[in-house]
């Protein structure tokens, strides 16, 4: 796998793991705290997810949701304490997380020519913060194993579904049921094509059921500083 690997000195910390298992909060703690650049590849499938239903596409039609895929420019921040997403020009930060986002990105992010532009485009992000150093941390149901299986640092994080549920469900606002109901959907949907409910090969499971974000945090931060000496 060393062609995944330029030249440079900056690391890649890879965090992966289910919905709502706070990917996103922690792998920016960790990122600020270490100092490196931060990628959400979650937010890069659910861009592409907002402008097919801004554009009409036919969300059951795999071949016309791969073909509409090549056409919009993403663009992601990379700044962990304001990341952003930008599509054809257009900050999307906030439209990405709607409902109706949410309630079809698994099926955008399960067509196989979405996930070979996207995969290429985040691996384009790990090689520039690499090369620039000191590096990034990178967050996604695949990250790990597919789209950097060389990284440094791996990390699996995990929670217990009723926890994953209740954080999710305070954080939007919603029912905690309805939001366990959700995970549990997207979790069987995203298995069809990565395995959000298992640890990619070398990566260190951390179950954050009984930590606080900032202790959740506070681990990575030492596993990822161990690991690179």
């Amino acid at each position: 796998m060393s062609q995944y690997r330029p030249s440079g000195q900056g690391i890649v910390v890879a965090i992966d793991g289910p919905s709502g298992s706070g990917k996103s909060s922690t792998s920016r703690g960790v990122a600020a705290d270490l100092g490196l650049r931060y990628l959400d590849t979650g937010a890069q499938y659910r861009a592409l997810t907002w402008w097919m239903l801004e554009h009409g596409v036919d969300l059951a039609d795999p071949a016309a949701i791969g073909a509409a895929s090549l056409w919009p420019l993403l663009e992601s921040g990379t700044d962990p304490e304001a990341p952003t997403i930008i599509v054809d020009g257009r900050r999307a930060d906030r439209e990405i997380r709607s409902d109706a986002v949410t309630e079809a990105v698994s099926r955008v992010a399960g067509v196989p020519t979405v996930r070979t532009r996207l995969i290429e485009c985040q691996r384009e992000y790990i090689r520039a913060a690499i090369a620039a150093g000191p590096g990034i941390v990178a967050e996604g149901r695949d990250i790990a194993e597919v789209v950097w299986p060389v990284a440094e640092t791996k990390i699996y994080l995990t929670a217990d579904q009723a926890v994953r549920a209740a954080r999710r469900g305070a954080q939007n606002g919603d029912d905690a049921a309805r939001t366990q109901a959700d995970l549990a959907r997207r979790d069987a949907e995203d298995a069809r094509t990565t395995r959000p409910l298992d640890a990619a090969p070398g990566a260190v499971v951390v179950d954050g059921t009984h930590l606080s974000l900032a202790e959740v945090v506070a681990k990575i931060v030492g596993i990822a500083a161990a690991s690179v000496g």
